[in-house]
């Protein structure tokens, strides 16, 4: 008869599970003595309490939150705080515009501002930029974002204090009456012989004063890059910024069908920029991590890796396409998060495969915050924190102790009852029992560690449940030993096809177990969840403790004499189970098995 590579192997089998265990404890040890973790579980709201944080949209005029804009943030924060549905958090509206944020322990500072921001990354042309502090410009002198480039014909000499709009030779005019102020146009041209050193009638001494359009001139914007987008009020906005103040930006109006007038998120430069050509929704990922090097090997630059969709990698490759083309600053796209500036490169090369890459002032930490904000959607609305308290757990320690008090309880009718049933074979059911607790204690403590799993009391009844599916894979195993002893084999194959037969009863019990936990998971919200998660967690460590050590060991056990020769207290006498020792049998593929011996029972070698 073919034997089961467990049998062969069973002391084998118990040191790799053993190794498992050691590795999984190592990793917590060194968790809690270099990292943040803990040795305990971390504990949902319900039991530890928290913060509770009550956030209120960001209106401007006389504007209105719908509810579908207040439901689609909260279904973000929903993702933004708890992704896996484990961290038990619980996110709410209150009074039709507000939005309730409650975390169990104390959030980091970080993690309240990443909850309240939008997060909507726009991709827009830059049409102007300019150093973002109003700092006199010296007169006749033009720059292209901070740095002198040359001098500018038509610029205004003597009382001017700042530079005129270039008109006449070396002008730069646009479309519809618009104009570059002069404090960013780069002069590539000297003034020609006789050039008048005085303003053109057409512009006054001040940058923020447009030209005046030509009679009739309605001519529209060919597209975002075209200057002809900057109005003579844009230009007054522009010249008036500065983004060296608190709160320059507070009640922007960022529509994306128009320009907009901002500041890098450094304050180092100011821009003027063209309507939104690539959307935050259009973004399929976000990743960050390390920029490598040539080599393939990591550098220290932090990045974050976007990739569209489709319609946002065509639209990408047909705003790379045309800046490649234009001069600077207008070479450049700019990437705005809420409506500030995290960077604007030149445009070197049409980017067609969807693939971008975003490097910035990040730590490792802000920047897989940010791509987590991107990746989860962008807040239809900004919001202000309007109170911040702490809360009170609902049901406190005296739950928990009651919870676990239940949780020994059923394991100590488990063990009596194994014991009444199976006697000393009973004691692997309560051993199998124990390694199972042992593995699922630190598995929730690294999930705590590194997923933020939250133990609630729905994740503990989760746990106490456990208990009795684990109990169940074993009282199937022992049945099928127990029906082939009463058959008449001997322990040792009796084990052997017992297991077989119970094998595919258990992988079938725990595949309906871990489908219903998976099924709860997905459809549920909040705590009920935590109970899903428990559930599914613990039945896939029952399915490995009764493959690596329950069979393991009742195979090493059926090879010793208490077991093996049948005692009356092994819990497998054939006597006692009224074993058929006194006939043939049908043993498979034409085979008869006569009765067996007392010696070969004994030493399990005969069928």
């Amino acid at each position: 008869m073919a034997t089961n590579p467990y049998n062969r192997k069973p002391l084998k089998v118990l040191a790799g599970l053993a190794a498992v265990s050691i590795a999984l404890y190592g990793l917590l040890f060194a968790a809690v003595t270099w990292g943040d973790a803990q040795f305990k579980p971390k504990l949902g709201l319900d039991l530890a309490g928290g913060t509770q944080l009550v956030l209120a949209p960001r209106l401007v005029g006389n504007a209105k939150v719908s509810s579908d804009q207040l439901n689609q943030a909260r279904d973000i924060i929903v993702q933004r705080v708890d992704a896996n549905g484990v961290a038990g958090a619980e996110v709410t509206t209150s009074g039709g515009r507000n939005i309730v944020v409650s975390m169990p322990g104390t959030p980091p500072k970080a993690t309240e501002d990443a909850i309240r921001r939008s997060s909507q990354m726009q991709f827009r042309p830059v049409l102007a930029a300019a150093p973002g502090t109003n700092q006199p410009v010296p007169t006749g002198t033009s720059t292209t974002g901070g740095t002198p480039t040359g001098t500018a014909t038509g610029t205004a000499t003597g009382t001017a204090t700042k530079p005129a709009v270039p008109t006449a030779t070396g002008a730069t005019t646009t479309k519809a009456g618009s104009a570059v102020p002069g404090a960013f146009v780069r002069a590539t041209t000297t003034p020609a012989t006789g050039a008048s050193t005085t303003p053109a009638p057409t512009a006054t001494t001040g940058a923020a004063t447009p030209t005046t359009p030509a009679a009739g001139s309605t001519a529209a914007p060919k597209d975002a890059s075209d200057l002809a987008q900057i109005t003579p009020a844009l230009t007054q906005e522009f010249q008036a910024l500065d983004c060296a103040k608190d709160g320059v930006l507070d009640g922007i109006v960022d529509d994306p069908a128009k320009p907009l007038v901002t500041c890098s998120d450094t304050g180092a430069e100011k821009y003027i920029l063209g309507p939104v050509e690539v959307r935050g929704d259009q973004i399929k990922d976000a990743v960050a991590g390390y920029q490598p090097l040539s080599n393939g090997q990591p550098s220290n630059i932090v990045e974050i890796r976007l990739s569209f969709n489709s319609s946002g990698t065509k639209a990408f490759g047909n705003v790379t396409k045309r800046l490649v083309n234009l001069e600077d600053p207008r070479n450049r796209f700019a990437v705005t998060l809420d409506s500030q500036v995290l960077t604007a490169p030149t445009a070197q090369a049409a980017i067609l495969d969807g693939q971008a890459s975003i490097t910035g002032s990040f730590t490792i930490e802000s920047a897989r915050d940010l791509a987590n904000q991107l990746k989860f959607g962008a807040l239809p609305l900004s919001f202000d924190l309007q109170t911040r308290d702490e809360i009170s757990p609902t049901l406190g320690s005296e739950q928990l102790r009651m919870g676990l008090v239940a949780g020994v309880i059923g394991f100590a009718l488990v063990f009596l009852y194994s014991l009444g049933q199976y006697r000393a074979l009973g004691l692997v059911t309560v051993a199998s029992i124990v390694i199972a607790a042992l593995l699922t204690y630190v598995a929730i403590a690294l999930l705590g560690w590194a997923q933020n799993f939250r133990l609630d009391m729905a994740g503990v009844t989760g746990l106490i449940v456990a208990i009795g599916v684990t109990a169940d894979s074993f009282i199937v195993y022992f049945e099928r030993i127990r029906d082939e002893v009463r058959e008449g084999r001997p322990l040792r194959a009796a084990v052997d096809t017992g297991w077989r037969r119970a094998r595919r009863t258990i992988l079938a019990a725990d595949g309906v177990n871990f489908l219903a936990a998976f099924v709860l998971y997905l459809l549920a919200s909040s705590n009920v969840r935590g109970f899903a998660f428990t559930l599914g967690l613990t039945t896939l460590i029952d399915l490995l403790v009764v493959v690596l050590f329950t069979h393991p060991v009742v195979a090493i056990l059926s090879s010793t004499k208490f077991f093996g020769g049948g005692h009356r207290w092994s819990g497998l006498d054939p006597q006692r189970l009224g074993a058929k020792t006194n006939r043939a049998r049908y043993a498979g593929r034409g085979r008869v098995a006569m009765p067996a011996t007392a010696s070969a029972t004994s030493d399990g070698s005969a069928l």
